[in-house]
């Protein structure tokens, strides 16, 4: 496998995941597979076989593979082990791997992209799970630093990220990318209906609070459920997602007596048709970098009340900063969701100037283009696709 593909074929695209399910990360790189379209081939894994949710996500018409057999990205490691992953993936045009999860395979290819003539690799890391929200594992960065040594390129969606990148995982300046998550920010202009969402019907006289989460410790969902417990009684608090961490949510309500006002829909395919049931927007998490759903939030003219975690503070608008809590603060975060819950002309001023930040800074065509960039120089292309 030559370095460059001929221009008389397709691309064939080689993306190594932690999870496929429908969170962040997995809906913006199938956002760029549908911005891309037709001009590239993919095959598509996951570290997690069963998490496969954003697959619903795909444009029809895509050239997209789930290929069976693949080695395991997870595993006990060794040069057998590593060796059987490089061999996996030979016969790709580019390899974009994602997150932890995929770091195995980061490092199969740092090993023997050589031997087996493996083409180039592009990793993207877009934050930490719990067990590295408050402190970073230094055995996981001296591994990060040997994968990423024979990675084209780095992209981070954050400035911690790109700090972290540089600071701790040693990566030169020219090969570590900052890339601000983008979506279709006019399909979250558009009006809502009230049956947008299974099996919960949004009725005159309610005020929803919401957020769009992957139900995991890191969300600390629980946290959001006694920050919402003193809103007055036609508050709803709405949360969109799947995961683990849902009967500690449901508890959390139980337990505070606001189990009638606690919904959990599930998974939501389109987000855009969804959020903009939304009176305003929460998040709760322990970490994050520059979380989509905010993004989408502010698409959909929404204020934010959120810690101060990753880039959150930086993405809203002025108008929303006073909403922005110091992240852990749990009293604050409350006192901040009951001020927007009360005071519904600081909603809309904040929701406002959200989207018309959105709007400018964060579309998904100004994302997709900075992307192509970094895919054509890895393959040493004028252009990509």
């Amino acid at each position: 496998m030559t370095r460059s593909a001929s221009p008389a074929r397709r691309l064939h695209v080689l993306h190594l995941h932690s999870t496929f399910d429908a969170g962040g990360k997995e809906r913006r790189s199938v956002a760029l597979m549908n911005r891309f379209g037709a001009a590239l081939d993919h095959s598509v894994v996951s570290a997690q076989p069963g998490a496969m949710g954003a697959r619903s996500l795909l444009a029809r018409g895509l050239s997209v593979h789930f290929p069976l057999g693949f080695p395991s990205l997870t595993g006990k490691l060794g040069v057998r082990r590593l060796q059987t992953l490089a061999r996996g993936m030979q016969g790709f045009d580019l390899i974009c791997t994602y997150n932890w999860g995929a770091m195995d395979a980061v490092m199969a290819h740092a090993l023997f992209a050589p031997l087996y003539g493996l083409a180039p690799l592009v990793h993207h890391e877009d934050g930490f799970n719990a067990d590295e929200a408050e402190r970073l594992n230094p055995r996981r960065n001296w591994f990060r630093r040997v994968a990423l040594a024979r990675a084209s390129a780095l992209v981070v969606p954050s400035r911690r990220l790109e700090t972290v990148a540089r600071e701790v995982w040693h990566q030169p300046a020219g090969k570590v990318h900052r890339v601000g998550n983008g979506i279709d920010t006019a399909a979250y202009a558009r009006k809502a209906r009230p049956d947008a969402l299974p099996r919960v019907i949004k009725r005159p006289g309610e005020k929803w609070v919401g957020t769009l989460a992957g139900l995991r410790p890191v969300k600390n969902l629980p946290r959001l459920v006694r920050a919402f417990h003193a809103l007055p009684e036609e508050w709803h608090l709405v949360i969109l997602g799947e995961g683990p961490e849902r009967e500690a949510i449901l508890t959390q309500a139980m337990d505070l007596n606001v189990g009638h006002r606690v919904h959990l829909p599930g998974h939501v395919p389109d987000p855009a048709l969804a959020v903009g049931l939304f009176d305003f927007f929460a998040l709760s998490s322990d970490s994050e970098q520059f979380p989509l759903s905010v993004v989408e939030a502010m698409a959909a003219g929404l204020a934010v009340a959120s810690p101060a975690v990753g880039d959150v503070a930086e993405i809203v608008s002025p108008d929303n900063a006073r909403f922005i809590t110091p992240p852990g603060d749990e009293s604050a975060l409350a006192q901040a969701m009951l001020d927007l819950a009360l005071d519904e002309l600081a909603r809309r001023r904040a929701g406002a100037a959200n989207r018309v930040i959105a709007t400018r800074d964060y579309d998904e065509s100004v994302m997709a283009q900075r992307y192509a960039r970094i895919y054509a120089d890895a393959l040493g292309l004028p252009q990509f696709p």
